[in-house]
């Protein structure tokens, strides 16, 4: 039985599917985009399950799995308090678990991080349903990305695209998946883009090239139109490098014709 989304509205599982048909062939992702979705409810058969974070929650999602995350199967302490599961704990707030784990060097540092924290009221939901995009049967509150940076520039180019200016990305370096790449645009609904951080590193199979992003499901058409734009203008001739190959070719040359003087 799948959970009540907090919205009833969105296309169905066929735009879904194609929208991330889009995003994951226009910049080849190598891995899926994830739907990150709040619920109001949820079925008794998902109140058990394998501990999860919400960062191993997406490295399975973007490799096909469905996951719910809850107050009961929901491991860390940090992502549990962004999401509003649980409360935050004395020792998170303290700042004695940070510095316990050589994060932060003094206990003012982690204390100021964990104040700014952006979270969600407590017990605003129950539940987070996470899963590939392409299965969601309506809009996602937030699409994920975890991949090779080159990749995710694309993304947030295609999202620029719209209005211009400049992006502002917001990170502590700390609860990259949880806050900066779903809580953040969830909130704030702008992109967000994060380095990654100690845990999600520690806890999941994420190379160190890849680095992750989100944005507000109710954006994904306007980003899938706009990069399907940038992949027929742009994509494929940045990537071809020939400007690099002509100034490879010179200094070739030059160097060729410095090593002939006598």
């Amino acid at each position: 039985m799948f959970g009540v989304p907090r919205m009833n509205e969105g296309p169905a599982t066929r735009t879904s599917q194609q929208y991330a048909a889009i995003l994951k062939n226009t910049v080849g992702l190598t891995s899926m985009p994830v739907g990150v979705t709040f619920l109001n409810s949820m079925g008794s058969d998902e109140l058990s399950g394998t501990d999860y974070r919400l960062c191993q929650a997406l490295m399975d999602a973007r490799r096909g799995k469905r996951v719910v995350l809850h107050k009961e199967n929901i491991s860390c302490p940090a992502a549990a308090a962004a999401l509003g599961l649980k409360p935050l704990p004395k020792q998170l707030q303290d700042g004695t678990m940070l510095c316990g784990y050589g994060i932060f060097k003094t206990k003012q540092a982690a204390i100021r991080v964990m104040e700014t924290m952006p979270r969600l009221k407590p017990e605003q939901y129950v539940a987070i349903e996470v899963k590939p995009l392409e299965e969601c049967q309506q809009i996602p509150d937030v699409v994920v990305f975890e991949d090779e940076v080159e990749k995710l520039m694309w993304i947030a180019l295609a999202y620029l695209n719209e209005e211009g200016g400049r992006l502002n990305f917001s990170t502590s370096i700390l609860q990259a998946a949880c806050v900066d790449s779903v809580v953040l645009p969830f909130l704030s609904g702008r992109i967000n883009m994060s380095f990654g951080c100690y845990g999600c590193r520690d806890a999941t199979d994420a190379a160190s090239s890849e680095a992750l992003l989100g944005f507000p499901g109710e954006n994904l058409a306007m980003v899938a139109g706009n990069l399907s734009f940038l992949k027929s203008q742009a994509v494929d001739r940045s990537r071809a490098k020939n400007a690099y190959k002509a100034f490879a070719g010179r200094s070739e040359i030059r160097e060729e014709h410095e090593m002939g003087r006598p």
